[in-house]
């Protein structure tokens, strides 16, 4: 009994063990499957929807990315329009640490659609880095939904584009843009049509790293077919995945 009772005492007064510590918290990605509901975007030679097609790859990213420890969140999960102003202020809500929208491109003429392919990766500025850039921003912007409220010099969103170089966001956006544009380029072979700047009203609200990546051209008819298959969203949705891991060691070195 006397022995009993001074293990038992022993056991009390040993030290507790040290507590493992906290786990980091999970850094958060908003992901933004571009158009949905009545905005179609790009169609395909085929008669394929732009937001169909982004939404698959959206889907098949948001696994790898939580498999990176994210906290992944859609700005839409179906077909339903999103106004841009909403897409932004979804991700400023949320605190969240990187802001991607997945486009896919398309050209006006029958001769721009034979001959224009590969990748396109942007981050927000008040002007176009050339004409391509400008017709890019165009084409995104006219999703504006109905009754979405025009960007006017006295707002917010004006005074981002205004002050846009003096703010650490356009250079976390940078360096996401290129970590990015680099793992597509290498993962899928395409046409490297760089890395570029233009005012899209979707990326003018983020107040955190944002890009908006055209992963291909929808108009063109073998790439059409190349992002229509499985295989190549899979390549698409490893390569961002493996851009965004890139640039999150990168400004741990910082």
């Amino acid at each position: 009994m006397l022995a009993s009772l001074l293990a038992a005492a022993l056991t009390l007064a040993a030290p507790a063990p040290p507590r493992a510590p906290p786990s980091p918290p999970p850094f958060v990605v908003v992901v933004d499957p571009g158009h949905g509901g009545d905005q179609d975007g790009a169609i395909s030679p085929g008669g394929v929807k732009e937001k169909d097609v982004v939404l698959q790859i959206a889907r098949r990213l948001r696994p790898k990315l939580e498999r990176l420890g994210a906290r992944v969140v859609l700005t839409r999960t179906g077909d339903i329009g999103v106004p841009l102003t909403t897409r932004a202020a979804v991700a400023n809500g949320l605190k969240a640490d990187l802001f991607v929208s997945i486009h896919l491109n398309s050209m006006a003429t029958a001769a721009g659609r034979r001959t224009s392919a590969g990748v396109e990766t942007y981050f927000l500025s008040a002007d176009a880095s050339d004409a391509n850039a400008a017709a890019a921003a165009a084409r995104e912007n006219a999703d504006r939904m109905a009754g979405e409220p025009l960007p006017d010099p006295g707002d917010p969103v004006a005074g981002i584009l205004q002050d846009l170089e003096q703010t650490a966001a356009l250079a976390g956006s940078s360096r996401l843009a290129y970590a990015l544009h680099e793992r597509l380029i290498a993962a899928l072979g395409s046409e490297d049509r760089g890395v570029k700047q233009a005012p899209f009203y979707v990326l003018a609200g983020a107040r955190m790293p944002a890009v908006l990546l055209e992963v291909g051209f929808i108009s063109n008819g073998a790439e059409s077919r190349q992002l229509l298959s499985a295989a190549y969203q899979e390549k698409i949705a490893r390569a961002i995945a493996a851009g965004v891991a890139a640039w999150r060691a990168a400004e741990r070195r910082r």
